[in-house]
């Protein structure tokens, strides 16, 4: 689908070993000086899903085929980028292409990294960043309200509809809040207010970049950016950048051992990126049969004819129906042929909504 989430903070927070775990590789350089990542380097991501796995062994497919998604480590911004400072626009024009936003916040103490402020505060990090964002979008929407109150004067709908949420959004945002804190009211809203591009619409993740004896169970800091991300409506994982990117070196029959000696049941990098996907509201239906399984990303709410535009336009244009199957029902019961046996395969129409796991197989026009 071809989203990105960026993953974004001030220098020396841990922002690009993150990213090396991520893509298991070594793309981002990580060093102890600011603006070390200038360009930003993106990398695909497989969504952990265990599902894909059980229902491979049932359809005796050939191949897994996960989900993907992709994740953008940008420049480290400071004080002052909605103003150029530093890389402040390539900062910010970066930001604007991603779909989300993931703030690595520092919640580690360690005297041989250097923190740009020579403290470590995570709140002051992550409202470092947010200010900047805010301004950003402060001046964008200030020189649009003429434009759009001349326009909303004569009689433009659309005009309308788009000053009403700019004013809305400023109102938050001169009170030092997000826009994400705007909720339209309808579709039409909605459209319009996605249509603003606001920086601090984008839906935000908090990740608290804790020492490696805190990976499992937080700390005092990490606990201070949950309440935190609670209030600015936005998510919160814990994880540990360095352990990550020790368990992205190691052989997969080393990993669970490893793990257990920290007290962990899987990466926290697997949260994370379930958690990116859920940030950008999206979940997966499948496909099975004994050449591959594969997952598909399609957003919540999505139709069957949207699903299945997914694997190819021509499914859209010329969809008649979608055979479904529950997953549970598909793995419980053996498979397609088993499942339709038990009455469990249903035929359904374009009105149909998608829902979490199902296996489909889509008949259409060519």
């Amino acid at each position: 689908m071809g989203l990105k989430i960026g993953i974004v903070g001030l220098p020396n927070v841990g922002k690009s070993t993150l990213f090396n775990a991520l893509t298991r590789t070594a793309a981002a350089q990580a060093a102890n000086f600011p603006f070390c990542t200038i360009e930003p380097n993106i990398g695909e991501v497989a969504i952990p899903d265990a599902r894909l796995e059980k229902l491979a062994r049932v359809a005796k497919s050939q191949h897994l085929v996960p989900a993907r998604m992709s994740f953008v480590d940008i420049a480290g911004l400071v004080k002052g980028a909605s103003k150029g400072e530093g890389l402040g626009n390539q900062f910010l024009g970066n930001i604007r292409e991603c779909d989300a936003v993931i703030y690595v916040l520092r919640c580690f103490d360690d005297p041989n990294v250097i923190h740009v402020a020579n403290a470590i505060d995570p709140i002051s990090d992550a409202e470092v960043v947010e200010t900047e964002l805010m301004l950003a979008d402060l001046e964008s929407l200030e020189k649009r309200v003429n434009g759009l109150d001349k326009r909303a004067k004569q009689g433009d709908k659309e005009a309308r509809i788009s000053l009403g949420l700019v004013n809305r959004a400023l109102a938050l945002l001169r009170d030092g809040k997000s826009a994400r804190l705007v909720k339209p009211a309808d579709a039409e809203e909605e459209k319009a207010f996605r249509e603003l591009q606001l920086l601090t619409a984008k839906p935000a993740l908090y990740v608290c970049n804790v020492d490696e004896a805190s990976a499992a169970t937080g700390n005092e800091y990490s606990k201070l950016v949950e309440d935190y991300a609670r209030t600015h409506n936005a998510g919160c994982v814990v994880i540990s950048a360095e352990i990550e990117s020790q368990l992205a070196q190691l052989p997969d029959a080393e990993e669970a051992e490893f793990l257990a000696t920290l007290g962990l049941d899987e990466p926290a990098l697997n949260k994370l990126i379930r958690e990116g996907y859920k940030l950008l509201g999206l979940q997966t239906y499948f496909t099975a049969g004994p050449k591959e399984a594969r997952a598909w990303t399609i957003h919540k709410g999505d139709r069957a004819p949207q699903a299945a535009g997914v694997i190819h336009s021509d499914f859209e244009r010329g969809f008649i129906r979608a055979q479904t199957i529950a997953f549970d029902d598909y793995i419980a019961l053996g498979g397609e042929v088993p499942a339709k046996e038990a009455g469990k395969a249903r035929d359904e129409g374009k009105e149909y909504v998608v829902k979490d796991g199902d296996v489909m197989l889509f008949r259409f026009n060519t």
